[in-house]
């Protein structure tokens, strides 16, 4: 069998009679790479069908083969370009999926290369090492996060991971517009059964909080009414929750703010409250529902 060369990828091909230069099929081959890689996160995003261990092998292929083919064309002949090829698909998909003993031995068998055993496992467990230190989850285990269906063998993290914070956000709370005197803030206040109320723009974003038991002293004085504002009684945020944030993120920041309640906001924009005691119920309920 005759020895494998870079250019007969393009032999008896529509570019055979273009590609004259091994720089140039270099580039082509590196192009072809970064497309694979913008290709099937368009596919996937976009909701077609598509995976991750296909698009990690082909990344992986091109990678170490554009890798070596570089190192060869700049002088260093004795590369094995073959092996190189092999070691970086491993290197990929023990990255991606964060298993690196899976993509020692799979791919060790699909290509039969049992030679490049120890080369196989120090290029996937640094892959696996760096990839691990920047992203402690693997992609499929965010995506399971994000859709509230974490797999833990911690069944508390598994439970509260399943809660969806989005249906517990109170909107009952009265808003305050900004420029509001103290005689609005009483009247809204006669007429709610809350003691916390936020205060917005005429846009809706949240820019205070008026506490009941703050403005006390303000409101048995009369002669105050119309003089003092809801800017001069509020309290800015000190922390918000971002309706898309995670519950994990959520938790932290109530535990940080020791605060109960906690304002939801969209873009600054003020959407309700998140309780703490409402997510512990819940917490509670789903753990009996689980036993």
């Amino acid at each position: 069998m005759s020895k494998f060369r870079a250019d007969d990828l393009l032999k008896d091909s529509l570019l055979s009679n273009l590609i004259f230069n091994r720089w140039i099929l270099l580039g082509l081959i590196t192009l072809t790479l970064l497309l694979k890689a913008v290709a099937a996160g368009i596919t996937v995003g976009s909701g077609g069908n598509g995976g991750n261990f296909a698009p990690s092998l082909f990344v992986g292929a091109y990678l170490g083969f554009v890798f070596a083919f570089f190192l060869k064309l700049i002088g260093f002949t004795d590369i094995p370009i073959n092996n190189f090829t092999i070691v970086a698909m491993a290197g990929i998909l023990s990255g991606v999926f964060h298993a690196p003993l899976t993509g020692i031995f799979l791919i060790a068998e699909i290509t039969g290369g049992y030679e490049l055993i120890i080369p196989l496992m120090i290029v996937s467990s640094i892959s696996y090492i760096i990839v691990k230190f920047f992203h402690p989850e693997s992609l499929d285990v965010r995506r399971l996060k994000a859709r509230g269906a974490l797999i833990s063998e911690n069944r508390d993290i598994s439970i509260l991971g399943r809660i969806d914070t989005r249906e517990m956000i109170e909107t009952d709370f009265a808003t305050i517009h900004f420029k509001s005197t103290l005689r609005h803030i009483v009247e809204t206040i006669k007429h709610s059964k809350r003691n916390t109320f936020p205060v917005i723009k005429k846009d809706g974003k949240l820019i205070g909080i008026i506490y009941l038991d703050n403005i006390k002293e303000e409101m048995f004085n009369p002669e105050l009414y119309d003089k003092v504002t809801a800017t001069e009684v509020m309290l800015k945020p000190q922390t918000k929750i971002d309706v898309n944030e995670d519950i994990f993120s959520i938790m932290k920041k109530f535990e940080e703010s020791g605060q109960w309640n906690l304002p939801v906001v969209d873009k600054g924009i003020y959407i309700g409250f998140l309780s703490k005691s409402s997510i512990l119920d819940k917490y509670r309920h789903e753990l009996l529902t689980a036993l």
